[in-house]
């Protein structure tokens, strides 16, 4: 039986003023670890504050968890059945780490001592147990992120929204951080929707993509399969000769260049026209040692979809994997 989805929007338009922040959005979001894509601007906050009934629609209907927003019968509901790390500081000057998670969970429903039970548990999950009776004023960055993760998973959600959970953190802190999302959403099933402009992030612990432009849905999916093999090119590796038989394939009206790493990448017509590469390997007297499909990349799958968009418009786009890798390096 097919689940059904966790979020759903129909005809989701938000204005501000002049400002078209959203411009219909029709979307349903499974179960399990979603990324939320886009440009600063396209609208992934607005998104957020609408789920949680913080902001009104102009027009259409957003669900969550089966429930909608409108009534506040429905937002108390809300409040006890998700968790929101939001991307700014959320903490309460004066208290302790368990002071501020204990709090936060006796505001979803809690009682005071199971409240307090799991402040303690979820500090222990997010290595924070040494720190947890110190005052939140001396918490470093990665710290607080930690914290904010922690209140959000105090009354064990359903649904986890997290906004730029990486925000501001060095490389071991990213890490750290990216590995207990990546344990939430894939060892414990947590459903989670994750906001950041990192594309790294979100294909190292998601299994779904949505990127929005200009408040439009550009592309969602499975990554698995957005980021499918691409029949119509293939990496070739042989044991010796490989300029020999780059030569050999050349002559056979093929046209490969050479791999990153090793080997060639041979683009054909088709997938069955494979096989006249290992024909040309085997007329020639050259060894395969191996022919696989080329995948895509998540950049290369974003960059695509939102090709023609006038990006500069609604402020800097996602941060590529390289451009990513330059700045986080240790």
């Amino acid at each position: 039986m097919t689940q059904e989805p966790i979020v759903r929007m129909r005809g989701l338009v938000k204005h501000f003023g002049d400002v078209q922040a959203l411009r219909g959005i029709d979307m349903d979001l499974p179960r399990g670890p979603v990324g939320l894509l886009g440009p600063n601007g396209a609208g992934k906050t607005t998104l957020i504050g609408l789920l949680l009934g913080l902001v009104e629609p102009t027009e259409g209907e957003a669900s969550i968890a089966g429930l909608v927003p409108k009534s506040r019968a429905d937002r108390i509901a809300i409040r006890k059945r998700v968790g929101y790390m939001p991307e700014s500081d959320c903490l309460l000057p004066g208290m302790t780490g368990v002071e501020l998670v204990s709090t936060l969970g006796k505001l979803t429903g809690l009682s005071r001592e199971d409240a307090m039970t799991r402040a303690h548990e979820v500090l222990d999950y997010v290595e924070l147990e040494e720190a947890r009776y110190r005052p939140l004023d001396g918490y470093s960055t990665g710290m607080k992120q930690r914290l904010k993760l922690a209140q959000a998973l105090v009354h064990d959600p359903e649904l986890l929204l997290l906004d730029e959970p990486t925000n501001g953190l060095d490389p071991k802190g990213r890490r750290h951080m990216l590995s207990l999302v990546e344990d939430l959403g894939r060892n414990q099933g947590k459903n989670i929707l994750l906001c950041s402009h990192l594309l790294p992030d979100v294909e190292k612990t998601c299994d779904h993509v949505v990127v929005v432009v200009k408040g439009r849905v550009a592309l969602q999916g499975s990554i698995a399969e957005l980021t499918a093999a691409d029949e119509a090119r293939v990496h070739v590796e042989v044991e010796e000769r490989q300029d020999e038989f780059e030569i050999a394939l050349r002559a056979a009206g093929m046209s490969p260049e050479k791999a990153p790493t090793k080997g060639l990448i041979v683009t054909v017509p088709d997938a069955d026209d494979a096989d006249a590469i290992c024909e040309v390997a085997a007329s020639s007297g050259f060894h395969l040692r191996g022919i696989d499909p080329v995948r895509s990349t998540l950049e290369q799958v974003f960059l695509k979809a939102v090709d023609g968009a006038d990006v500069s418009a609604t402020g800097s786009r996602p941060m590529l994997a390289s451009e990513e890798a330059a700045i986080t390096s240790p």
